[in-house]
């Protein structure tokens, strides 16, 4: 199923239609997706304000089995030092993450994401001499990207896991665009006539960059002289590894293929 995306907007991303609901990662889902994968963070603590942000950023970051998310720092950062002599475990902090497109597109940053909570030293488990673990349990959390922008409930976010193909996802849209770059404009003629657009036309007069990609399809960014819009392209099953995607990017470009030789037919 393809599923065009809407215009973009003056203020940033495109936002995807009512349909786009159907298939597609939960809130909580693309929140863990983004605090565990690469996205830059950064961590903000109340009265913190005059540390600079890189003084902030954690080494490593993961979610434990309840859901909290534990930050690597050296042992001298101001945000150890803060959780260290926080009085009776109420130091608050929000971990900011913010997620770009691995590859060169108009409105390169797709998503945000904000956990808050509480933050506390872990001071019972081995770390690499010089670092200090963090702790911190989840409050609230919210994400605002390309699906839309959502709340999440803190059990929601323990009970989430991340998107399979996160890992992979930078070098795949990379390997996409670089290598197979003639198949991923065909995906235009699957949307012929989006927005007045003249599908037999697409292939010289738009470009076509494969944004993102998840386990259930992938999002191309289309550019041309009448704008910029992205369209969605469900795999015709979630994938869960890469031996499947594989099989699923043939299918999808098989399609595209025989659309494009029908439209130059």
């Amino acid at each position: 199923m393809i599923r065009p995306g809407n215009p973009m907007p003056a203020h940033g991303q495109p936002r995807p239609d009512m349909d786009d609901a159907l298939r597609m990662p939960s809130a909580a889902e693309r929140a863990r997706t983004l605090v565990e994968g690469n996205p830059s963070a950064v961590l903000v603590i109340p009265g913190l304000t005059t540390v600079p942000p890189g003084q902030l950023v954690p080494e490593m970051r993961s979610v434990g089995p309840e859901g909290d998310v534990f930050l690597l720092f050296p042992t001298d950062s101001p945000a150890v030092r803060a959780a260290t002599h926080a009085d009776a475990d109420e130091l608050t902090a929000v971990l900011e993450i913010t997620d770009v497109a691995p590859v060169s597109v108009p409105h390169r940053i797709r998503g945000r994401a904000w956990i808050a909570g509480w933050l506390t030293p872990v001071r019972d488990e081995p770390v690499v001499p010089g670092t200090a673990l963090l702790r911190l349990e989840v409050g609230e959390a919210s994400v605002d990207d390309l699906w839309g922008a959502d709340q999440v409930e803190p059990d929601e976010f323990a009970d989430a896991v991340a998107d399979p193909l996160a890992p992979h996802e930078t070098e795949l849209l990379q390997h996409l665009a670089t290598a197979h770059g003639d198949q991923v404009g065909w995906l235009c003629g699957l949307v012929d006539g989006y927005g007045g657009r003249d599908g037999a036309e697409c292939a010289a007069a738009r470009t076509a960059v494969p944004v993102a990609l998840d386990r259930f399809g992938l999002r191309v960014r289309f550019t041309d002289p009448d704008g910029t819009f992205d369209a969605r392209f469900d795999f015709p099953e979630p994938v869960r590894g890469q031996e499947e995607l594989h099989r699923a990017m043939h299918t999808l470009f098989d399609a595209a293929r025989a659309s494009a030789d029908d439209l130059r037919g």
